[in-house]
């Protein structure tokens, strides 16, 4: 796993959300940027969102990083804890978020492109998420 800082810079983001519920792929292109704050990176993705048979709406994400231990801690912008990415080249993570279960991997093995890859579960919400990022 590289450590925090190589993450700094922008990076092309390609998402596709595969949602069993609906019956259908969402497509996200866009960028993500981390940029340096006093206590880590600040993570913030912008683009679009494509859902079929609707016009591309804009949407954001933001999210901190933070060297924790050996891996890196990712929180929520409001400073909540989300997950720890352990070192390794796939390391798994997950997020508890009652009644939700988030079960994922990042994947470092092509660095410096890399990509994350969620299943999401619960009762409402049944579907997998994979990101990919390039310079």
């Amino acid at each position: 796993m590289p450590d925090l800082a190589q993450f700094e810079g922008e990076w092309h983001l390609h998402r596709v959300i595969a949602d069993a519920r609906a019956g259908h792929e969402v497509v996200f292109e866009g960028r993500a940027r981390f940029a340096p704050d006093e206590a880590g990176l600040v993570y913030h993705e912008d683009g679009h969102l494509h859902l079929p048979g609707q016009a591309p709406m804009a949407a954001t994400r933001r999210y901190l990083w933070r060297a924790d231990g050996a891996g890196i801690a990712v929180l929520h912008a409001d400073g909540r804890p989300f997950h720890v990415i352990a070192p390794g080249d796939r390391p798994a993570v997950a997020h508890d978020c009652a009644p939700d279960l988030y079960r994922g991997a990042y994947d470092f093995t092509g660095w410096p492109a890399w990509s994350s890859h969620w299943r999401v579960t619960g009762p409402r919400k049944d579907y997998t998420m994979r990101s990919d990022y390039v310079r």
